[in-house]
């Protein structure tokens, strides 16, 4: 290996990925690392927006930054790695092709940085896999768009009988599962669209659709506090919103949904968002684990295995800004700003480990979080200062304008949230996700994992 360029391989292209190759590429020069990145898409995803993107808000494109364009000097191969080998310094990869399926690779590595990310968190709950939902992908967030569109185009033409009124009342009601961001933003922000579209139908009006909200936690948004969770809780009520809090589902299929509190719900709309998982290739890697993410220490890279760190939602990283004196840190939340902070400090340390630099540990102290709750409704702390209404709607909007990490995606979003202001809403229908392509394991590409995200 000392005859040829260090090679250093990372496995993801979200945040905590593309960030620590920024790093990397300014601080060394391709004969000091020769940088391969193995991701599923050719761009990285500003997930944060999606429910944006789900009510036609923001395009699909516009939070997507190219990392072609972002990365000039990384090498990308457009894949998942499905297996690991540390003795054999190299990592198995299956190419995402047009045609289909292809074989399968090894890439070598002289440093290897696993930052596969997390996928949306699902349990043992029959028809869950096959009927819901989620939003962590743009094909996600298109389809359900469009599938809502498709159901109240469909219910607004079912004609006035028994059997008609049945299937209209399925087809108008909507259940989402989770009350941390992604559901509360989903439920929110879609209510709030649909009312600014609701002409679209000689039949139906916003009011006709009926949506529940459920949760096994007793709060919403509970990482922001009871304050102001409270606030979006009194917030989605007043809107007619039916928010159950300790409840949750038992069983789906295709037509109906049962809770937990004995009610089974008709409905052909199951929106899942109960919280995040590692990705299924931490549980296959055979090394320690913390409530599904990797161990790593303070430095992010993984204790007794040579040249390999973790970061983002598949790593355990201790929080040292949070943690009490002489008190063991707890885990840093998987937030999109700590995947930020944690790639630019991943570049360092494998920097420092090619002889460019000092490792350092990771310290980040949280700036705040923010919530969109449709209209001039929002919710944020900003360093720990509790904002409603438009203030946190400015701060909101600010924020993620900072956070995307390129200047013509800033642009573009700022130009969708302004002709959303002034031009009539968009209600058009595209068609172009199949149901079976926007299923949970499919979308996320959970499947080609030995074992399921739970």
């Amino acid at each position: 290996m000392a005859d040829r360029t260090p090679r250093v391989v990372v496995v993801g292209g979200g945040f905590a990925g593309f960030y620590a190759l920024r790093y990397l590429q300014k601080h060394l020069t391709p004969e000091q690392a020769e940088l391969v990145l193995v991701s599923p898409t050719d761009y990285l995803l500003y997930s944060p927006l999606l429910p944006e993107v789900a009510t036609g808000v923001i395009e699909a494109r516009h939070i997507a930054v190219s990392l072609r364009r972002a990365l000039p000097r990384v090498r990308l191969l457009l894949g998942h790695v499905n297996a690991v080998d540390i003795g054999g310094r190299s990592v198995s990869v299956t190419p995402v092709t047009a045609a289909g399926h292809a074989e399968t690779w090894r890439e070598p590595y002289d440093r290897l940085v696993l930052v596969p990310g997390s996928v949306t968190r699902q349990f043992d709950i029959p028809g869950v896999a096959e009927h819901a939902r989620g939003l962590k992908t743009l094909v996600e967030a298109v389809y359900i768009r469009d599938h809502l569109l498709h159901l109240l185009d469909a219910a607004d033409a079912e004609p006035d009988t028994d059997e008609g009124r049945a299937r209209r009342r399925e087809m108008l009601t909507v259940v989402a599962v989770g009350a941390g961001y992604t559901g509360t933003e989903f439920v929110a922000q879609t209510q709030r669209w649909l009312r600014t579209i609701e002409s679209r139908w000689s039949r139906t009006g916003a009011e006709d659709v009926r949506w529940i909200l459920v949760d096994l936690a007793e709060t919403v948004l509970p990482e922001l506090g009871p304050e102001l969770g409270r606030h979006a809780l009194d917030l989605l009520r007043a809107r007619g919103i039916d928010v159950r809090l300790g409840v949750t589902v038992t069983a789906a299929d295709d037509r109906s949904v049962a809770l937990t509190d004995g009610t089974v719900v008709a409905t052909r709309t199951l929106v899942w968002g109960a919280g995040v998982a590692p990705s299924p290739l931490v549980a296959d890697l055979g090394l320690p684990t913390r409530r599904g993410r990797l161990v790593v220490d303070e430095e992010m890279a993984v204790p007794g295995v040579p040249d390999v760190w973790a970061a983002g939602d598949a790593a355990a990283v201790p929080d040292l800004a949070a943690a009490l004196p002489a008190a063991t840190p707890p885990d840093t939340p998987p937030t999109a700003q700590h995947g930020q902070r944690q790639g630019t400090a991943l570049g360092r340390n494998i920097a420092a480990s090619l002889g460019v630099g000092t490792a350092r540990p990771y310290r980040h102290r949280d700036l705040g979080l923010v919530a969109d709750l449709g209209g001039w409704d929002a919710v944020a702390k900003p360093l720990g200062v509790a904002l409603t209404g438009p203030p946190a709607k400015f701060v909101t909007r600010a924020y993620h304008l900072y956070a995307l990490p390129s200047m013509a995606n800033r642009v573009r979003v700022a130009a969708d949230w302004l002709w959303q202001a002034v031009l009539p809403p968009e209600s058009t229908q595209l068609g172009v996700i199949r149901p079976e392509d926007a299923q949970l394991a499919a979308a996320q590409g959970t499947g080609l994992y030995g074992r399921a995200a739970r």
